[in-house]
């Protein structure tokens, strides 16, 4: 396959999965409404669920066709973009005030996912062989993710008062936008993985570094989108939601299946990663207790696209 043709794949998939995430998206948050469903619930399952729908279908993929170190670099990296690029660009389009349970429960827990996720990784650390994440390890992170979804469901009673400003669709919509949101989802994470690595091939570039940069950049382009028009339209829940939600999701659900498919041997390199992942949760804690309380301001925001561009320029001098 030479670069044209590579790159009409993996151009032509970032917009095929774009679209397939935008329809998901739309069709859950309109079943949300129709359902009574808060809005914070929205954020941080349906919503963060449907924009985690490419990570989800890239890794699998990438789990059946063995490239290991695309399913970790596309996880963290994505996360890392989630919380530094991502919630960088809402916070300087408004500032982003939090809930209390936001600061205290789901941040932490989203910090939590990441240690875990760490220790399952590095299994020499225990002394226990190679480091791989088995098919044990990623039921134990399923389990976490029980825990979350009913923790999430239980913060969140029916509140007829407090719902998005998502235009209401008919029945037959609603299940139209899902269907095509996912065979969207499918044909593009399919193309994207097949344009990738023939990049891979043709430039030298490491498996890893492409999940970091380009898979990770591509499949969390809808939580971008989805984070800023949230900020713009004052939707706060939905927009910081949206962000902590699938990292969470990222974490405890895809990674979990990806090991189920297939056990994914883990590169210590990626410890770095790792380990700016769980920095960048610990500050975006931090920064709710700086400045204005309980609220990312427009200048903590700035600080974390600083944080995002050192990260970036760091994975290309590595590679």
């Amino acid at each position: 396959m030479d670069i044209i043709l590579a790159s009409a794949y993996i151009i032509g998939g970032f917009y095929i999965l774009i679209k397939g995430a935008d329809l998901m998206v739309e069709g859950a948050c309109a079943l949300a409404v129709k359902l009574s469903i808060s809005e914070i619930v929205i954020g941080l399952v349906l919503v963060s669920f449907g924009t985690s729908a490419p990570e989800l279908i890239v890794n699998v993929f990438s789990a059946i066709q063995g490239k290991t170190d695309f399913s970790f670099g596309n996880i963290i990296g994505s996360d890392i973009m989630n919380i530094l690029l991502i919630l960088g660009v809402a916070g300087l389009i408004r500032p982003l005030k939090t809930r209390k349970n936001t600061v205290w429960r789901e941040i932490p827990f989203a910090v939590m996912a990441v240690l875990i996720l760490t220790l399952l990784c590095n299994d020499r650390w225990l002394g226990n062989g190679d480091n791989i994440l088995t098919r044990a390890d990623g039921v134990t992170m399923l389990f976490f993710f029980l825990i979350f979804l009913s923790y999430s469901f239980s913060i969140a009673p029916i509140d007829l008062s407090d719902k998005p400003d998502i235009k209401h669709l008919p029945d037959r919509k609603i299940g139209l936008f899902l269907i095509l949101g996912i065979i969207g989802l499918f044909a593009g994470g399919k193309l994207i993985i097949n344009g990738a690595v023939d990049v891979a091939v043709m430039f030298g570039m490491q498996d890893r570094l492409i999940g970091l940069t380009i898979l990770a950049i591509g499949t969390s382009l809808p939580e971008l989108v989805t984070s800023a028009v949230a900020a713009k339209r004052g939707k706060i829940d939905i927009a910081i939601g949206n962000v902590i939600g699938s990292n969470i999701f990222n974490i405890f659900f895809i990674i979990a299946i990806t090991s189920i498919i297939r056990p994914l041997p883990f590169s210590s390199v990626l410890n770095v990663d790792l380990g700016v992942l769980l920095l960048a949760s610990v500050i975006l804690f931090f920064t709710m207790f700086t400045g204005k309380r309980r609220t990312l301001d427009r200048w903590e925001a700035l600080f974390f696209l600083v944080l995002y561009a050192g990260y970036t320029t760091y994975l290309i001098i590595r590679n």
